[in-house]
């Protein structure tokens, strides 16, 4: 028997902690013991039962976890390995992390960089993954440090926290969009050189604005998405990653036909494996790890279906971490 968050779903849903035996896990070629999770916006979606991440029912929740492997038939992995696991339909198709143990493939599994602890790899989690995924995309476009403003939407949640962190630290000029006037410490003190109201992007405007962003990481869509692409300048690129005002986009294609904006898609859910693995061989370089702790919070796994509403209802900042046991 092991703990495990399970999300049920029979004349009514429920999200509850409960001992689960070991017979029920699912098929997977990797077991592991889970010493760390995390949430992120889709743990929370989940967890609350706000969205329609979950497909197979129950479900154990948690996209993400880092621990040790307890056995294998996967070639690559041995007993006693350190693991990173992000993504590929974890906690919505097939069991996650969010429990004391889960059976996983090999092939989604990332070896833990020897610079990080499993509880820093959780504290960046698939939220400071997909950031770098962003910060490679914007690198990979051209975008250098001297090039202009880098506008970051959702500044204080778990992707926008981290990305700041790490284009502050590559010395790009950052400016954080987020609608918390109180955190504007704390974005400064990520990296961030000045700090927007959101609501200047979160309503409906005009296809086609003045030019300001030689980048833009949004985790927005919707209208907050759409502005950002009418105000990049000419020839750059907005690195698209998430739909916190909504999964709409209403715009035009005269930023892309009259500016050469490029609209990058990032998915980080079914990422393959090299993709992988060069965003955290990044993360171990860029990412400091003092920035790292001061925007990470620890809650033990009793604790972590509370976070998940905290989350949803906008009263979270930076990652948190799940203490799996202990």
């Amino acid at each position: 028997m092991f703990k495990a968050l399970l999300l049920e779903k029979g004349q009514a849903f429920s999200a509850t902690l409960k001992e689960v035996d070991e017979a029920a896990l699912p098929a997977g070629d990797v077991t592991v013991k889970v010493g760390y999770s995390t949430l992120n916006y889709k743990d929370g979606l989940a967890i609350t039962n706000k969205g329609p991440v979950v497909r197979n029912w129950p479900m154990v929740a948690g996209i993400d976890g880092a621990g040790t492997v307890l056995e294998s038939t996967h070639p690559a992995w041995k007993v006693g390995d350190a693991f990173i696991h992000n993504g590929w339909g974890v906690g919505e198709t097939h069991w996650g992390c969010l429990a004391e143990k889960a059976r996983l493939k090999g092939d989604w599994l990332v070896k833990l960089p020897s610079v990080f602890t499993a509880r820093q790899a959780m504290a960046i989690g698939t939220a400071g993954y997909t950031a770098m995924l962003c910060v490679l995309a914007l690198e990979d476009h051209g975008v250098r440090p001297d090039a202009g403003e880098v506008l970051v939407t959702g500044a204080t949640g778990g992707v926008g926290s981290v990305a700041i962190a790490l284009l502050g630290k590559l010395g790009y000029t950052v400016v954080a969009a987020t609608g918390k006037a109180d955190e504007q410490v704390y974005l400064k003190s990520l990296g961030a050189a000045s700090v927007i109201d959101r609501a200047g992007l979160s309503a409906s405007g005009k296809p086609f604005q003045k030019e300001r962003w030689a980048a833009v990481v949004d985790v927005a869509g919707s209208h907050t998405l759409a502005n950002a692409l009418a105000q990049t300048r000419y020839g750059g690129i907005v690195a698209s990653c998430g739909l916190a005002q909504g999964a709409d986009l209403a715009t035009t294609v005269m930023p892309f036909i009259l500016r050469g904006v490029t609209l990058a898609g990032v998915d980080s859910v079914m990422a393959p494996l090299p993709k992988r693995q060069r965003a955290w061989e990044r993360l171990a370089r860029d990412l400091d790890p003092a920035l790292l702790e001061s925007l990470t919070t620890e809650v033990p796994l009793s604790a972590a279906i509370a976070k998940a509403h905290d989350l949803m209802s906008g009263r979270l900042r930076g990652r948190v971490v799940v203490k799996i046991g202990g």
